[in-house]
């Protein structure tokens, strides 16, 4: 268990912005310190914490679809279709979590933002990792007011990046609400810095969780016949969820069964409650 932020950060009291900056300064450091082990699994985590922060850009631009929805339309299309609107949401988080922050992959994950506005936004600078985050989300709205999506997503590059991350870890893109983003100046920078907060209360206890899924997972590998089952459980640790087929290095029987059976082993979850087109994660 990852002890959780001290009451005094995560308490509601009237703040001014130099007393949210200090708060939400405090969670970030102790984010970074309690996560540092080697059991939390880092892609998982990541990409987890991108699907809550599609489902938070989904409903800011007017979407209805929740998590099962959009995992749907993500892994269940074809390569090269299109997902949907809901879909390419949580495919831009999902990439822009995969790899490590740069222009040139911050920009295939992004549709519609110039490499050159990427590269300025990475540059930006500010007297904490939060008002710089603040600062991109004001820029980025300012010429796209539509772009709440890239907002986002650039924003918690610049916040993980400022926090010494190769990745980027999604805590704003959870936590703003389309009210936020509707602010300006100082009253969006207070906003960020309770919103950062906010994430890292969402993202600690979502360590914790998976890092005992991680341990049970691996702990149950040599209890397993199936060839490559150590290869699938690390693959099952890198992603949010995935469908059997994407063991392509078993056969979709053998995929089947593995999962089946991870699932009596009680330390994989199915996530449809189907009996077709299954998806399956810690």
């Amino acid at each position: 268990m990852l002890v959780p932020l001290p009451g005094w950060i995560t308490a509601n009291s009237p703040e001014t912005l130099a007393v949210a900056a200090f708060k939400s300064g405090a969670a970030l450091a102790y984010l970074t310190l309690a996560t540092a082990a080697d059991p939390v699994p880092q892609a998982l985590w990541r990409d987890r914490l991108a699907l809550a922060a599609a489902e938070v850009s989904a409903r800011i631009s007017g979407r209805r679809e929740g998590a099962a929805a959009m995992r749907d339309a993500l892994l269940l299309t074809r390569a090269g279709d299109d997902p949907g609107p809901a879909g390419n949401i949580l495919r831009q988080w999902s990439r822009a979590v995969s790899r490590p922050i740069s222009v040139d992959h911050l920009a295939r994950a992004l549709e519609g933002v110039a490499p050159e506005r990427i590269a300025l936004t990475l540059d930006v600078t500010g007297p904490t990792p939060v008002d710089r985050a603040a600062q991109v989300i004001e820029a980025v709205l300012t010429d796209n007011p539509r772009g709440e999506t890239p907002a986002l997503i650039l924003a918690d590059a610049v916040l993980s990046r400022a926090l010494g991350r190769d990745h980027l870890l999604p805590l704003l893109g959870p936590a703003m609400t389309a009210r936020d983003l509707r602010l300006r100046g100082d009253d969006l920078r207070l906003a960020c810095h309770r919103a950062a907060v906010k994430g890292v209360q969402q993202a600690l206890p979502l360590a914790g969780e998976l890092a005992r899924g991680a341990a049970r997972l691996r702990a149950a590998v040599p209890k397993l016949r199936a060839k490559g089952a150590a290869r699938a459980a690390e693959m099952i640790l890198s992603q949010d969820a995935l469908a059997p087929g994407a063991l392509s290095f078993m056969s979709d029987r053998a995929a089947r069964r593995l999962c089946d059976r991870l699932v009596g082993l009680g330390v994989l979850r199915e996530l449809t409650g189907r009996d077709t087109f299954r998806l399956y994660g810690v």
